[in-house]
């Protein structure tokens, strides 16, 4: 495994608007989830929703490409200190070496959800407005980010529900590693709509009011929106970098059930086992696991058990109840946050949660700590038993 430097990151969240005021919300327990308002949504739950995506629209020649989900990836790129230090890579790389590998679980659905309201009552045929390779489909996001970014590398959509944006590191590892290009573009975004929000509560999974990951009354996840992108390059090439370099990562696949994990945690076990193997460290030179957390039953329960046995007292948290849950954008959401908490030197609170369940054996931490961190490991394990475990290092 070749350490690669987080050199440079962007996020857009409820929890905040760029990288500074997420940091000041994540360190202060700020939470961003609030009652679910979002367009005609009748459930009693709450949602981490980003203001003023629907006021804003994509024009000119990517006019094509205008949906909530680039919009908010858009807004991200935008943010003054990472479009900088991607033009600047852009400069010593080339254009053509940079590669983009971003991921997402819905990608702009929420636009053909629309769209499908105003179907042709007699043939039912969808509006001519209807827009299916520049919203709907999956691959749209990276090459949005491709044509906003003037990159012209490989370039590919990860979709494998909650683990896509942190998959995209090992992919982008493995193309940097072979040659394919000497720096890449990770991470991606999901946004709110109809099918995720429905979906989840015809399986009984939604909360209804703000998640409790891993308490004793947790009754399910707040769905949240977020997109983030790091810039990875070789340690060695890397330019006034965050000092955050990327050490290892993990995946397995449980194959076991569309929505629910290996009851044993084998699948979140093997990706954890993988990431430290890859890393080549031992579980007990892990400083803190920003763990999935989602403030299900059987996910946190389930995840418990697999770090109580891996990693036994390791400090752990979840901070989707300060995020909500962004499904396919979770990964890259948490490995910014555990940058930053690398970077400062701390250990978020987990506002939500009140009483940590007490069949559960792993060291959940509840209220935010000040903590010196030189590895941290971030899980992600998606529907389908799609797993993946990061761990972030100090660059050297």
């Amino acid at each position: 495994m070749i350490s690669l430097s987080l050199s440079h990151f962007c996020l857009e969240s409820c929890l905040g608007s760029g990288i500074a005021d997420t940091l000041r919300n994540l360190r202060a327990g700020h939470s961003g989830l609030r009652p679910c308002a979002f367009e005609s949504v009748a459930i009693t739950t709450y949602v981490g929703m980003v203001d003023g995506l629907d006021a804003e629209s994509i024009g000119g020649a990517l006019s094509d490409y205008d949906c909530r989900n680039n919009r908010l990836a858009r807004r991200a790129l935008a943010e003054e200190g990472f479009s900088r230090a991607v033009a600047a890579a852009r400069s010593r790389y080339g254009a053509d070496r940079i590669g983009i590998f971003v991921g997402t679980s819905t990608a702009g659905i929420h636009e053909s959800e629309v769209l499908f309201r105003h179907r042709d009552a007699a043939s039912g045929a969808l509006p001519p407005g209807f827009r299916y390779r520049g919203a709907h489909n999956t691959y749209s996001i990276a090459d949005f980010v491709q044509r906003t970014l003037n990159l012209t590398g490989p370039a590919l959509s990860v979709s494998a529900a909650c683990a896509s944006t942190a998959k995209v590191f090992g992919v982008a590892a493995r193309m940097i590693e072979v040659g394919l290009c000497d720096a890449a573009i990770v991470g991606g975004a999901d946004t709110l709509c109809l099918t995720t929000l429905y979906g989840f509560q015809s399986l009984q999974l939604i909360a209804v009011g703000p998640c409790k990951p891993f308490d004793a009354e947790r009754d399910g996840i707040s769905i949240g929106e977020a997109a983030g992108f790091a810039l990875l390059e070789r340690v060695e090439r890397a330019v006034d970098g965050s000092g955050i370099a990327l050490v290892g990562v993990g995946e397995s696949s449980d194959a076991y059930h569309m929505s629910s994990p290996h009851p044993d945690g084998v699948g979140a076990l093997r990706a954890m086992e993988a990431a430290l193997a890859q890393a080549g460290l031992a579980a007990d030179e892990i400083d803190y696991v920003n763990v999935h957390g989602t403030g299900t039953k059987v996910g946190d329960s389930v995840e418990d058990s697999a770090v109580s046995a891996l990693l036994g007292g390791t400090p752990c948290s979840s901070t989707k109840g300060l995020t909500g849950h962004t499904l396919g954008a979770s990964g890259i959401v948490e490995a910014i946050i555990a940058s930053l908490c690398m970077q400062y030197g701390f250990i978020p609170s987990s506002p939500a949660t009140r009483n940590v369940d007490p069949r559960f054996t792993s060291r959940y931490v509840i209220d935010g700590m000040d903590l010196p961190l030189d590895r941290v490991m971030s899980n992600s394990f998606g529907f389908g038993g799609s797993n993946c475990s990061i761990i972030l290092g100090r660059a050297s």
